[in-house]
């Protein structure tokens, strides 16, 4: 029997159980012997990468998770271009944070601080360069922390965008806030509850458009950011909460969902604003989760719906990119790690430039034989 990555960190999620917890992993499975530390990708951009760390709370309103606290704290990391190439790469993230991940996610037979040893490539509190830029607001999937999307974060800042990513407090099995103290995921005793999901996300939505707001007014680098050109990106339910944040904040000029069950209601009216699906072959039309076909007929402006014909739920992530450090190996025939990163980063890209720089991407217009794992859904999924 082979270990399976899938199982093991809750990588192939059904769109209907994407909020659940991940299974552990089979027992029977033999056991793979961990590489060293694990590397990112280094960017593609021509641009440096620096990165700092913020924590916001929200006055205005009470943790929806814990009732013991009367305001909602979030931690925002920010990835940004800088002049300066040398100083002290950024942590991935914390032992106990890769700790509580691993313990979460059912993987055994590895140190529980390993994803901490993981090396990233943006410079720790660097100064940003003083260009006005457009931002990109990531949110990551149940249980993950932001941290997970870093490769993505990094790859979008070395491009010239201000990346903004978010920690929904006790939504993920580890956050370390302000004072230390590391928030663990509350929220999980919840995600069987009627209404969940739908909840969660328009939780994700107020948490976006508070920081939003702290950002563009109160962040001492706020002149960095152009008020006029905002994008969202989600994986799993953040990609789900894209659509939420949208509905209800019209400053998100565009937005894509990397492979998340959408839950939010879209009004009759539809979304006017340019919006791209990515995703798995999970989320082709007629698939089982059909919140795709729904919503594809509400988004009334610009739009695409790509496939990765042997992507997976987490291939839009790092954790292909870790895997082997922990011990785990991928499902023969999906896509491999490095090409996962490489599609994402570049669809995701060429989405932004083209409604936030107003540069014109032909890879959007149709299949590239560059990428022939991309599919352009509905059309080419053998529907009209």
């Amino acid at each position: 029997m082979r270990l399976i990555l899938a199982v093991a960190l809750g990588l192939v999620v059904l769109a209907a159980s994407a909020c659940s917890a991940p299974a552990p992993p089979r027992s029977d499975a033999p056991s793979v012997t961990p590489a060293g530390p694990a590397a990112l990708p280094a960017p593609t951009g021509d641009r440096p990468v620096g990165t700092t760390v913020l924590y916001l709370t929200d006055t205005s309103r009470p943790d929806p998770w814990n009732l013991d606290v009367q305001a909602r704290e979030l931690k925002v990391t920010l990835w940004y271009p800088t002049e300066q190439r040398d100083g002290q790469r950024a942590p991935y993230m914390t032992p106990k944070e890769s700790e509580l991940l691993l313990k979460g996610s059912g993987v055994a037979d590895t140190p529980y601080d390993t994803l901490s040893k993981t090396r990233t490539n943006a410079v720790q509190d660097a100064e940003p360069t003083r260009d006005k830029l457009p931002l990109a607001v990531l949110s990551p999937g149940f249980t993950k922390p932001m941290s997970t999307l870093t490769s993505l974060a990094e790859d979008l800042a070395s491009r010239g965008y201000v990346v903004a990513g978010i920690d929904h407090t006790y939504e993920s099995y580890a956050t370390t806030l302000s004072d230390g103290q590391v928030a663990e995921c509350l929220a999980c005793e919840s995600d069987t509850d009627p209404g969940f999901r739908a909840g969660l996300v328009q939780g994700r939505a107020a948490d976006v458009s508070f920081v939003l707001d702290q950002l563009t007014s109160k962040w001492e680098h706020s002149d960095l950011i152009d008020h006029k050109r905002i994008a969202m990106v989600g994986q799993s339910i953040g990609g789900a909460s894209t659509v939420a944040a949208m509905v209800e904040d019209q400053r998100i000029r565009a937005g894509i969902d990397m492979d998340g069950t959408t839950y939010a209601r879209i009004p009759r009216s539809g979304i006017s604003r340019p919006f791209m699906f990515l995703g798995s072959q999970e989320h082709v039309p007629g698939s089982r989760d059909n919140s795709w076909d729904r919503d594809w007929k509400l988004l009334t402006g610009w739009k695409r719906w790509l496939v990765l014909s042997t992507a997976e739920h987490q291939s839009f992530t790092d954790i292909p990119l870790v895997a082997d450090v922990i011990g785990l190996e991928p499902l023969p025939g999906m896509l491999p790690a490095a090409r996962g990163a490489e599609l994402t980063r570049t669809y995701v890209a060429a989405f932004l430039d083209q409604h936030l720089k107003s540069r014109r991407q032909s890879l959007l217009d149709k299949p590239s034989s560059r990428y022939p794992e991309v599919t352009f859904c509905p059309a080419t999924c053998g529907q009209s």
